[in-house]
């Protein structure tokens, strides 16, 4: 992981505001007012915090990809980027 930046997505409508992502990883998540997370920086280091927030969430909301190729980090069958 090291030197390796990710782009991190929360699927809003999944979203079912479990805070699990905020407590695990909570340099890289945040809740809003309504109780839905959203990544602090859509850009980021990879971190192990940050993966194990992405698997902790219930509903899966959280996708992350590799930046610079766009190759699915999390999880790993999500569609990479165009």
């Amino acid at each position: 992981m090291a030197d390796e930046r990710w782009r991190v997505r929360v699927d809003r409508g999944l979203c079912v505001g479990s805070g699990m992502c905020a407590g695990y990883a909570p340099e890289a998540f945040a809740l809003d007012a309504g109780h839905r997370s959203r990544p602090v920086a859509e850009e980021t280091d990879a971190s192990g915090p940050l993966f194990t927030a992405a698997e902790s969430c219930p509903v899966e909301a959280i996708t992350i990809s590799a930046l610079d190729t766009g190759e699915p980090v999390f999880p790993p069958d999500f569609p990479p980027e165009e």
